[in-house]
C-alpha cells in the first residue's frame, strides 16, 4: 500500500531547510502533488506547528498517502489526503502555504497554469508558494544532466519537461504572486518561493 520513493529521503533535508525559512510559524499547509505521502509525514514531523493538507491529482496516490499517514501516527496534524485536479477547478479550500516539489516537470503545461490559477485563488495575502524541481534559466538548462533528463521526459510524454523559470514566474505574476526567492539546491534543482500580493 505504502509507496517508497528514493528521492524523497535524499531531498527532504535540504527542502526543510527552505520550508523552515518561508512556511509561516503555524497554519495550514496544502501540499500539491504530494505522491506517496513520504513528504507530507516527514515535514509534518519537523515542523510541529503547521497542519500539512497533502493532495494529488492521481487518485492512485491516494491509499498510499493516506498508508503513511496511519503509520506515522501523525492524523492529528495531516489532514486525509485530497483528490485534486490542479487543471480543473479547485474546491473550496484554506492554506496559509502551499508546497509542491517535482510536478511541473512531469505534467502537461496545464498543470503548471493550473497551479498557479489556484494558489492565487487560494492563499491570503502574504501567503507563500514554495516550488520545488528542476528548472531552466533564461532559456538554458542550468546542468548537462538536466539537459538529458528533460530529453528523457519528452521522449516518454511529449507534454512533459523542464520548464523555464521566467515562464513558470510570467504564470506567477499574473495570478497575484511575487517572486520572493531563488534558491539553489542539490541535485542540479531549485527552490522558488513566491508571495500573494496583499
Amino acid at each position: 500500500m505504502k509507496r517508497h520513493y528514493p528521492a524523497t529521503s535524499r531531498n527532504r533535508g535540504p527542502i526543510l531547510e527552505v520550508l523552515r525559512q518561508f512556511l509561516p510559524p503555524e497554519g495550514v499547509v496544502l501540499e500539491v502533488a504530494s505522491g506517496s505521502g513520504e513528504h507530507a509525514c516527514w515535514f509534518t514531523s519537523q515542523l510541529p506547528n503547521l497542519i500539512w493538507q497533502p493532495s494529488d491529482g492521481d487518485a492512485d496516490c491516494l491509499p498510499s498517502i493516506e498508508a503513511w499517514r496511519q503509520d506515522q501516527g501523525l492524523n492529528a496534524r495531516i489532514r486525509p489526503p485530497l483528490h485534486l485536479d490542479v487543471t480543473a477547478p479547485w474546491p473550496a479550500l484554506h492554506a496559509d502555504a502551499i508546497f509542491c516539489a517535482n510536478m511541473v516537470h512531469i505534467s502537461p503545461w496545464a498543470a503548471t497554469q493550473g497551479l498557479m490559477i489556484g494558489a492565487g485563488k487560494v492563499l491570503p495575502p502574504q501567503g507563500v508558494l514554495v516550488l520545488y524541481g528542476p528548472f531552466m534559466l533564461n532559456g538554458r538548462h542550468t546542468a548537462p544532466s538536466n539537459a538529458d533528463f528533460d530529453a528523457d521526459l519528452r521522449a516518454r510524454n511529449p507534454h512533459w519537461g523542464v520548464r523555464d523559470l521566467e515562464a513558470v514566474g510570467a504564470l506567477a505574476s499574473e495570478a497575484g504572486l511575487d517572486h520572493l526567492e531563488t534558491i539553489a539546491m542539490p541535485a542540479n534543482n531549485l527552490s522558488v518561493v513566491w508571495r500573494k500580493r496583499p
